[in-house]
């Protein structure tokens, strides 16, 4: 929406589909927004988590921890671990990123800076990133930056002039950055609704199977199990009555409707309405999605939205503000409701109340609707961030306003042979996806689908380039050779060690934001040479 992103395409860089940034309004459309999610999924949490027993991995998983760290050796793993945490935190923030300060991070002073943003960027954030993801993630994203700056590129960089004006600046979406934002926006929408597809089906394939349709499981159900009893006995304690949920989801609907077009005059109350009309089935089928497969397709939901409202308001009526807050809204009713559902899983075997998990959720959402806004402004005060050249390119803040412009133009708008390029890898994507699908089913013995690489990973770089990518796969490699050493220590302290390089990393970023604003410079430049360019060097400096 701002300014800065703006600019980066001529198209769409007017007045009324630009908004200035300000912390008011933020906050007051993330107060309007955040809590709805929460009321939505409430009235479903009985039939997910006891009559479907949904996994979700991710709740599950953090229900397995907190347990085991009520036992003898789990208190005293739990000891290492912080310990683990804590050395990897002050270990980056006073060596690893003190020193990353002090050498500049401008365009000529790369470390180990080959071409087309190839280079270790040294982020402890990144590589700490790396350690957690699946190996495949890491790989995918690499596979994505050789093919788009490796390959892909350079070979339409040959075509300037005739796919494409010579005259134009690097950052026009008319030019190369048009390649780079919308190929990458089409394996994204492959991706996306080949999982929004796939997971319909699995939802109403789920429902057939079901043996009992009409009867909810309430305390009265017989179990075998002296655990799943007290759960289910704990669960249920306290409740959340059904119309308290659906009464706070129309207040908060019917408030949204009100303040939402007041900061976005673009939108208009009766497309907040219909807005708030289909949420609800979308977040049901996020949170199922989730609990079966732990994957949250929040933001393909929100992407939907913006091409559905975009091309709904136009172009001149500002149709590229009116897509990205109608997908705010959505991923916001959407992802909440996942979340919730996780944290009521978590709840669920942890023995702890649902009305208390859910406050906790009101709680913390409440929290974050202060202090993001605020970290952010911190950011964006500090350095230029949505600059492509600058510290903090946010990469997704120009592709959101690219299918937002799609929405409200069309595909005439885009540079010679971009449209085709863009059908190929859209189908690209929905195959690679189709066939990792079918190979999960059918092929059981070598599991090679475990080595096909993941289209929304790789296209991420396809705007941002190879450096991040890098940097995740030093995080691999490092865990990878930790595993090979000691894989029992690996896995009980490289999470640890991977968190603690984020958040030290974190919360190095305030000091520096501090020196940006005073203007303090790096007063280091390093940077490596080719041969010749260093004898180049030499002459120069000896003349």
């Amino acid at each position: 929406m701002s300014p800065i992103t703006a600019a980066q395409a001529e198209t769409g860089n007017t007045p009324i589909n630009v908004k200035q940034l300000s912390i008011g309004w933020m906050m007051t459309f993330l107060f309007t927004v955040s809590f709805v999610g929460l009321f939505s999924i409430v009235p479903l949490r009985k039939v997910m988590i006891l009559r479907y027993k949904l996994t979700y991995p991710s709740g599950t998983a953090t229900a397995y921890l907190i347990n085991s760290f009520h036992t003898p050796k789990g208190a005293r793993l739990a000891k290492y671990v912080l310990h683990w945490f804590f050395s990897a935190a002050d270990g980056c923030e006073s060596i690893w990123c003190e020193w990353h300060h002090i050498i500049t991070k401008l365009d000529s002073c790369f470390f180990f800076h080959v071409t087309h943003r190839f280079y270790f960027d040294f982020s402890a954030t990144y590589v700490g990133v790396g350690m957690i993801c699946p190996y495949m993630v890491n790989v995918s994203l690499l596979i994505g930056a050789i093919l788009s700056w490796g390959v892909l590129w350079p070979v339409i960089e040959s075509k300037k002039g005739d796919w494409y004006s010579a005259k134009l600046p690097a950052s026009s979406l008319h030019g190369i950055q048009g390649y780079r934002v919308f190929l990458a926006i089409a394996m994204m929408l492959g991706d996306g609704l080949f999982h929004v597809v796939y997971m319909v089906i699995v939802t109403l394939r789920s429902f057939m199977q079901q043996k009992s349709q009409k009867e909810l499981i309430d305390e009265s159900t017989e179990i075998g199990n002296y655990d799943e009893k007290k759960r289910m006995e704990y669960f249920l304690k306290d409740q959340i009555p059904n119309t308290v949920a659906i009464a706070g989801y129309v207040v908060l609907a019917g408030i949204s409707i009100a303040v939402i077009p007041q900061i976005f005059h673009q939108l208009k109350w009766y497309q907040v309405l219909v807005a708030y009309a289909i949420a609800p089935i979308l977040a049901f089928c996020n949170a199922y999605g989730c609990g079966l497969t732990d994957w949250s397709l929040a933001s393909n939901y929100g992407k939907i939205a913006i091409l559905v409202f975009s091309s709904w308001v136009g172009l001149d009526q500002g149709g590229v503000l009116a897509g990205l807050a109608s997908c705010g809204v959505m991923m916001s009713i959407v992802s909440t409701a996942s979340d919730l559902m996780q944290d009521f899983k978590t709840g669920y075997l942890t023995l702890s109340s649902a009305r208390s998990m859910f406050f906790s959720q009101v709680f913390g959402t409440a929290i974050g609707c202060v202090l993001s806004p605020l970290v952010f402004w911190v950011f964006f005060k500090a350095y230029s961030v949505g600059d492509p050249e600058g510290s903090y390119p946010a990469p997704y803040a120009l592709m959101y306003r690219g299918i937002a412009l799609l929405g409200v133009e069309g595909f005439s708008s885009l540079p010679k042979n971009c449209l085709k390029l863009v059908i190929i890898f859209f189908f690209a994507s929905v195959v690679m996806n189709l066939v990792t699908e079918v190979m999960k089913k059918y092929e059981t013995k070598y599991r090679i689908y475990r080595f096909i690489p993941s289209p929304m990973c790789m296209a991420i770089p396809f705007y941002l380039g190879a450096y991040f990518a890098i940097d995740m796969c030093i995080g691999s490699l490092i865990l990878f050779v930790w595993q090979r050493k000691n894989k029992k220590s690996a896995k009980d302290f490289g999470p640890a060690v991977a968190s603690g390089l984020i958040c030290g990393d974190s919360l190095w970023g305030i000091p520096a934001a501090v020196f940006a604003l005073a203007g303090v410079q790096a007063p280091i430049c390093m940077k490596f040479l080719s041969a010749s360019a260093n004898n180049k060097l030499d002459a120069l400096l000896a003349g």
